[in-house]
């Protein structure tokens, strides 16, 4: 069984950093893509980014210039690099990996407050 786990997450204040990771485990060893994912309270979990195997990379548009997401050469983990945090971050981040059906993690907590 593959799972995802995301670590990473915590409190920081608005302008600051955070790195996210994500790590696969279990019988595939790689992946031609993986994406971060985001929820916030009362709304709809939103794709931050993905990045194929080629290295080719997707942002929202919330994310462009501020984000950063990138993988290990075993291409079974994935990082987000986020700066200059707004409040509007906050939510659970989730990893996901493509593979015979979707996998995803279980989310890392993301708060951004003064």
């Amino acid at each position: 069984q593959v799972q995802l786990v995301e670590s990473g997450g915590g409190l920081v204040q608005p302008g600051g950093s955070l790195r996210l990771s994500c790590a696969a485990s279990g019988s595939i060893l790689s992946f031609n893509v993986m994406a971060w994912y985001r929820q916030a309270p009362g709304k709809k979990r939103e794709l931050v980014a993905s990045i194929g195997r080629s290295g080719s990379t997707n942002y929202a548009d919330s994310a462009k210039g501020r984000f950063t997401i990138s993988r290990g050469t075993a291409k079974n983990t994935v990082y987000l690099q986020m700066n200059s945090l707004e409040p509007d971050d906050a939510a659970v981040y989730t990893c996901w990996a493509d593979g015979p059906g979707d996998y995803w993690g279980q989310g890392t907590q993301v708060t951004v407050s003064s």
